[in-house]
């Protein structure tokens, strides 16, 4: 096993090291000069329209539904598991290239939702499909369509290894265990080198079970869950975080020093921890794409079954999910472990670290605060997983020309992957998600390059006409 670790985290150094943080972060500055920062000028308007669906707009779902469903997928481990992550092998100037990175996402996430309705089909069933494979293949040309099968390829994969399934069960199998099974005395059975506890197994085959009675009923039942789950548990969270950064909010000011300290001068705040500022821009773009999807094309696929004419009020919309994710979210998960120490206490892994932080920041019981993080993140994670194995079908619909009998055997293997989930290292199962997000995002932004021209000629056409104030 150690061996394995060791193996991936070389192709993950591979993946996510310098160039591809570069494109990233070339791709969102490009973009947000290109349409004149459009996600800070118009950001009241995209959470307008955010609200208002769009009268007579040809789609299977809402706008919002269609939001609710991506961000099913970008809210779930990487805002409460993925922040302290990024924190403790970062420092707190992780949180700061997070925010950076989630800026200029914003752009990024608004050209994708563009293009997912300017070059989406309409197939045999009245399905509407769109995504990075169509924008790729109808945006830059059928020569281009080995690189669509690409992504779909890496899509799939994503999904069912990485950040659709392992992750989110691992997270919520851990929170459950860290509440009902702290000290590990109630062990069912050993499993490479790990004790797994009856609240482990439990809990995972809850889980199993709820996602299977969802993703069987295809998008509808996953968009109508979406639309309940999603901004009960997105609000939810907010106030129990932000109750506990007002109850510390003398130690706000501090925190905030030291995380932009520790953006750019790690030593002084790690003690020689965090050795360089990359270290810190590494785990907080990485993290941050793990979290809000900006640059990846998954969120693109959700929204080109939105009812709306218009790409530009739906790129508005999409763009909101990275601001609602890791502006919103994600900064209240962040501060909360830095204003705590909880990054700096020895021993702590993933979602233990966040549960120390909202232990001792909260005017709560120690055990009232962990079970409040550990519903969270159980919708949190399990909305998740439910908008992966979308994102997933669709691109294996893509790969195989629409075979809904390949779709129908892959749906239960999702589930088995979400069975078998709880039982993979925390380690090896970020690293196995990390390496498929950064493989995802190379075909995507090759597309946004080649495409960002279209979007910002037709954005410059939709506000010169008004079309924003309708």
């Amino acid at each position: 096993m150690d061996q394995f670790n060791q193996w991936i985290e070389t192709i993950d150094g591979w993946v996510w090291g310098i160039p591809l943080i570069v494109l990233i972060m070339a791709c969102g500055i490009w973009l947000t000069i290109r349409v004149g920062a459009l996600q800070i000028r118009h950001l009241g308007k995209a959470l307008k329209f955010m609200v208002k669906n769009e009268e007579d707009g040809e789609g299977e779902v809402t706008s919002f539904g269609a939001l609710c469903t991506a961000l099913s997928a970008t809210i779930g481990t990487g805002n409460i598991v993925g922040v302290a992550t990024a924190l403790v092998a970062g420092g707190p100037g992780a949180l700061f290239w997070m925010e950076i990175a989630a800026l200029l996402g914003m752009a990024t996430k608004y050209a994708e939702g563009f293009l997912a309705i300017k070059y989406r089909t309409v197939d045999k069933n009245g399905q509407y499909l769109g995504g990075p494979f169509y924008y790729i293949e109808k945006g830059m040309g059928a020569r281009w369509k080995w690189l669509a099968k690409l992504f779909a390829c890496f899509g799939v994969l994503a999904g069912l290894l990485g950040i659709g399934t392992i992750t989110q069960i691992n997270g919520i199998t851990s929170a459950a265990n860290n509440f009902f099974d702290p000290n590990g005395e109630h062990v069912l059975f050993h499993l490479f080198g790990q004790d797994y506890t009856i609240a482990t197994v439990v809990a995972g085959l809850f889980v199993t079970l709820f996602v299977a009675l969802v993703v069987i009923g295809g998008l509808k039942r996953i968009s109508s869950v979406s639309q309940i789950v999603v901004p009960f548990m997105a609000v939810a969270y907010f106030v129990f975080a932000l109750i506990l950064i007002i109850c510390n909010i003398t130690k706000v000011p501090a925190a905030v020093v030291t995380v932009v300290q520790g953006a750019f001068h790690p030593r002084a705040v790690t003690g020689g921890v965090v050795g360089s500022m990359f270290v810190a821009m590494q785990n907080g773009v990485a993290r941050g794409i793990f979290s809000n999807e900006a640059g990846l094309g998954s969120a693109p696929i959700a929204a080109a079954a939105a009812q709306t004419h218009e790409p530009v009020r739906q790129g508005l919309v999409s763009m909101t999910g990275t601001f609602i994710d890791t502006i919103v979210i994600c900064t209240l998960t962040g501060l909360s472990i830095v204003l705590t120490g909880a990054w700096q206490v020895d021993g702590l892994e993933g979602v233990q670290v966040t549960t120390y932080a909202f232990q001792n920041g909260l005017p709560f019981p120690h055990v009232v605060s962990s079970f409040v993080l550990m519903m969270c993140l159980v919708f949190f994670a399990f909305t998740t997983i439910l908008g992966w194995d979308y994102y997933s079908e669709r691109c294996l619909e893509y790969l195989t020309g629409g075979n809904m009998k390949k779709v129908m055997v892959f749906r239960w293997i999702y589930i088995l992957a979400v069975f078998i989930g709880p039982y993979m290292t925390v380690s090896a199962v970020w690293t196995i998600a990390d390496i498929f997000n950064g493989l995802m995002a190379l075909p995507n932004m090759i597309a946004l390059f080649a495409l960002n021209g279209v979007v910002v000629y037709e954005t410059k056409k939709f506000f010169e006409a008004g079309k924003h104030k309708k």
